[in-house]
């Protein structure tokens, strides 16, 4: 979700706002165009009174991000009791299509308690990706499909569970599509084949291996060390694969109790992960020796006492620190965190943000809010300094902001909205 910034001349207005639109940088997965949550665009710092409304739609029930990509934003909502794809124009707001996933059933009720107005229950969490002339959704159900992003119909269908003997979590599946040049990368598989990579084209395996229980972690692709590897976080704890073949190159065990949400984070050599229900966090240093790779803890915080905890709110890297919303369950409350990743150390933190999500933008940190504000943050460990915020949207905010051409998308359990940022 990026671009130019167009320049409004009488004669030239239709000219320029295409231009707007045809250089933008998509935003087309989950945690963005690097995998990590970052951007390079810029967008202003300084929002005055907000930030312009481009559009406003309804986007009922559920915890998915918009993905932008192709002229489209996509994201997944509740309608009529079924779990559902929508797209809608990413310049005006207007529905393209949408495509029914099934029954929107998530077990225990797993939405529907936190953030200050409570608007808004359970639903899918999961995140569309675009890639090329297909959008890629990952049902709760475990339904991989592949729609073109013109007409909206599905190309093929793969379902993980009847197909490939998959099996589910408890709130049903709340990972995202990876993919990596040809491969979807997924976890949730049959024992013996429980990672796996399928063909972006057909849906045909890949590679499927190991035993690993899933969670509702989303895995990343990384390069450390010279090798591409994708990391999974399962149950077992963080698995990295080299990604052509399946081949394990690492393992690190770490604890898990009820549900492990957030995608690892890397940092050159080291990988941090953390899950809530008095898991705590950890981070690894990763060495090779020869061909082989081993993962060594270099710091672990524990249980409930620890002060570095994310359940499903996945921080952003920089320069050293992490920076996002540290906590479990504190709604509204909870702070933002700025955190060496070498050590674990906190270097500051800011209450009033609750269970939200952050992205990196220009070298800043942009967060939504649990409760719908969006609050530009420099990403400084000297100091918290706030350099903008507005409120975006009303209901409860589990997802993650996403930025293209200029726009910042946001949504929460009952609208979603484009807004000019520049």
């Amino acid at each position: 979700m990026t671009g130019n910034k167009p320049i409004w001349l009488i004669f030239g207005l239709t000219l320029s706002f295409n231009s707007y639109w045809l250089n933008a940088a998509d935003w087309p997965y989950y945690r963005g165009p690097n995998f990590d949550g970052s951007t390079a665009e810029t967008i202003s710092a300084s929002w005055g009174e907000g930030l312009q409304q481009v559009w406003k739609t309804q986007t009922p029930n559920g915890f998915s991000s918009f993905a932008v990509g192709g002229g489209l934003a996509v994201t997944q909502v509740t309608r009529g009791g079924t779990e559902t794809v929508l797209a809608v124009d990413a310049k005006t707001g207007k529905e393209e299509w949408a495509v029914s996933l099934g029954r929107a059933d998530y077990g225990n009720g797993g939405g529907n308690a936190g953030a200050p107005d409570n608007k808004g229950g359970d639903g899918p969490r999961s995140t569309p990706a675009i890639d090329g002339s297909n959008v890629y959704v990952l049902s709760s159900d475990l339904e991989l499909l592949c729609i073109n992003t013109a007409t909206g119909k599905t190309t093929w269908k793969k379902d993980i569970i009847n197909d490939l003997g998959g099996r589910n979590i408890r709130w049903e599946n709340a990972a995202s599509p990876l993919i990596d040049g040809d491969l979807i990368f997924l976890a949730g598989g049959a024992p013996g084949k429980a990672l796996m990579a399928l063909n972006k084209n057909d849906g045909s395996v890949a590679w499927a291996g190991e035993d690993d229980l899933m969670t509702h972690s989303t895995p990343v692709v990384a390069e450390i060390l010279g090798t591409r590897q994708v990391i999974f976080f399962t149950q077992n704890g963080l698995v990295s694969c080299e990604p052509k073949s399946g081949t394990v190159l690492w393992r690190y065990a770490f604890p898990y109790k009820v549900s492990t949400a957030m995608t690892p984070i890397v940092a050159g050599e080291i990988v941090y992960c953390s899950a809530g229900y008095g898991v705590g966090s950890g981070a690894v240093k990763i060495a090779k020796d020869g061909d082989k790779f081993k993962a060594t803890e270099i710091w672990r915080q524990e249980g409930n006492s620890a002060k570095v905890l994310n359940h499903w709110s996945t921080p952003v890297y920089k320069d050293g620190h992490m920076y996002g919303m540290f906590s479990f369950k504190h709604y509204a409350q909870g702070p933002m965190l700025c955190v060496e990743i070498a050590t674990g150390e906190i270097k500051w933190s800011q209450p009033g943000f609750g269970a939200g999500n952050v992205i990196l933008v220009g070298g800043n940190v942009l967060a939504l809010t649990d409760y719908g504000e969006l609050v530009l943050v420099a990403a400084d460990p000297a100091g918290y300094r706030e350099l903008s915020r507005t409120k975006a949207v009303a209901g409860k905010c589990w997802s993650t902001p996403a930025i293209s051409n200029g726009m910042i998308y946001a949504r929460s359990t009952t609208e979603g909205v484009c807004l000019k940022a520049r």
